[in-house]
């Protein structure tokens, strides 16, 4: 059918829209405004959350197992819902499905930030994490089918850029906010962008869809990889306290393996699973899925300590915290058109390979610093290369995954590699969890053995280990004795820090590695 271009073309010969070069350079931008800022909805309230765990730990009174909940009931349903977030979105329209997710998104953003104590935070952060999971595969979905092969590296790589950069926003204005406003506006400025990416869906973005989908959604797929997946981190949350041995650790672990291995069973005999495992027989999409269950396991599960150690160890204030990560997030923005540009020109493997052993760099240098010092000297170089490996792999990640399928498949093959780097934060941050919860009792143990403490003093410094470096000294104590224990917590929670970070710098080698192995060629070409 051919039309006359809407304005500003005003074309003197009709011709077909979808056709006409200045209207789909049109489209293209204001679909990437519309994925941009919908996206960084999702990706800020992440990093400004982590900022405000501290005062919430406080202010709410909530265990380290109940602020790791706040973040992985988020996680859990983003990761489990995120491919049928892409099948809707394939199956009833992209531009809908995102829509959809911006609404969600928005309304349980009002809801944590009145949110009354812990309980209701962590169910009004499961409901945002469904919202994520209708619009961060939409995001991805719609950039590959707007633009064409050889733009798709370059508009990925601006998508990468401009989403950092709004992160690298958000931990200040968030730490900033929880200081002098209050936490609960790191939820509430979710809503202005959420109008925005509204009006523009609404405007300037036309549907597409895979329109050979068909067939009933995977719900039972759907509903055992939730019960897996929430099974297995609701064990190894509950393990950082309770020990691997007890029964409501054990119990949720089995069952959840078992209903993860059901979930496998059901996908490989289903006529429309939710996770196609054909897609796995590209050796660069199995390559780059497995490059980012490992580099964002390390990623997630290091720094989800970090806040705790600026704030609680440093005596950083939550605005500080928030921009110690702003050079992580400016190198992101410098560097992934770059990267995306590179990846265009000579394929996602040398920069996958080089990526993540620079990230690998970075994670050892977090293990460096002790408890004293300037930031400059201490974080400030770990946080610069972290960055500077992350800028050069994410775009070059997320290129290899879209560009190893059928652009029809867009929306499943965005919700399977979102999905594997939720899936890699979810279980990485509960895992985590319990290695530094094991560290820090061992060390501040034998740290109090050698302290002449009340029996009193003990006990109650036992009934706060789960608090980690939040612990309280008791007002009992005299300075002297006051002082040595701040430092016995201090240094315990310190031990646990280091421990993760080089668990996360093994994690980036391992991803390098992979990349090396599986990832071909020109894989983006």
């Amino acid at each position: 059918m051919t039309q006359i271009c809407p304005p500003p073309c005003d074309h003197a010969v009709i011709r077909s829209a979808a056709d006409c070069p200045p209207c789909k350079a049109r489209t293209g931008r204001w679909v990437l405004a519309a994925t941009i800022v919908g996206s960084s909805m999702a990706f800020v309230d992440g990093t400004v959350v982590n900022v405000a765990l501290p005062v919430l730990q406080a202010e709410l009174d909530a265990s380290v197992a109940g602020l790791q909940w706040i973040i992985e009931s988020y996680m859990l349903f983003l990761a489990a819902l995120i491919l049928v977030g892409g099948m809707l979105g394939d199956r009833h329209g992209r531009r809908r499905m995102f829509a959809a997710g911006i609404v969600v998104f928005a309304a349980s953003s009002v809801w944590c930030g009145l949110a009354p104590d812990a309980a209701m935070l962590i169910v009004a952060r499961a409901a945002q994490g469904i919202g994520g999971a209708l619009l961060v595969p939409g995001s991805l979905s719609l950039i590959s089918a707007t633009f064409g092969e050889a733009q798709r590296g370059r508009a990925f790589g601006l998508w990468s850029g401009f989403t950092a950069l709004a992160m690298a926003l958000g931990p200040p204005l968030g730490g900033w906010l929880v200081d002098n406003v209050s936490w609960r506006w790191i939820f509430f400025i979710n809503i202005p962008p959420a109008v925005v990416v509204l009006w523009i869906l609404h405007r300037h973005v036309p549907e597409s869809r895979d329109e050979g989908a068909a067939g009933a959604l995977d719900w039972p797929g759907a509903a055992l990889v939730t019960a897996g997946l929430g099974g297995l981190v609701f064990g190894l949350v509950e393990a950082g306290t309770a020990g691997f041995g007890a029964p409501g650790v054990l119990v949720p672990i089995v069952v959840g393996a078992a209903a993860m291995a059901a979930f496998l069973a059901i996908q490989s005999r289903s006529a429309t699973p939710m996770m196609p495992l054909e897609l796995f027989r590209s050796r660069s999409f199995s390559g780059a899925n497995l490059i980012t269950l490992l580099l964002y396991a390390g990623l997630s599960g290091g720094l989800f300590f970090f806040p705790f150690m600026l704030i609680q160890v440093h005596g950083y204030s939550a605005t500080a915290a928030g921009a110690a990560f702003l050079p992580f997030v400016v190198i992101m923005f410098l560097l992934s058109r770059w990267a995306g540009t590179m990846t265009s020109r000579f394929g996602g493997r040398p920069l996958l390979v080089a990526g993540p052993a620079i990230a690998a760099v970075g994670f050892a240098l977090f293990a460096v610093p002790g408890a004293g010092g300037s930031y400059w000297t201490t974080y400030f170089p770990a946080v610069v290369v972290l960055g500077l490996g992350m800028a050069v792999s994410v775009a070059p990640l997320t290129t290899v995954v879209m560009a190893a399928v059928e652009v029809r498949r867009a929306g499943i093959a965005s919700g399977i590699n979102n999905a594997v780097s939720r899936v890699a934060g979810l279980v990485a941050i509960a895992a985590m969890g319990v290695v530094v919860s094991a560290v820090f009792d061992d060390a501040l143990g034998a740290s109090l053995a050698t302290l002449d403490l009340p029996t009193e003093a003990v006990e109650l410094l036992a009934a706060q280990r789960s608090s980690l470096a939040g612990t309280e000294v008791p007002l009992a104590l005299g300075a002297d004795q006051r002082a040595a224990v701040q430092g016995a917590i201090d240094a315990a929670f310190l031990a646990g820090f280091r421990l993760v970070m080089a668990i996360a710098a093994v994690l980036a080698l391992a991803s390098a590695a992979v990349a090396a192995i599986t990832i071909e060629r020109k894989a983006a070409e």
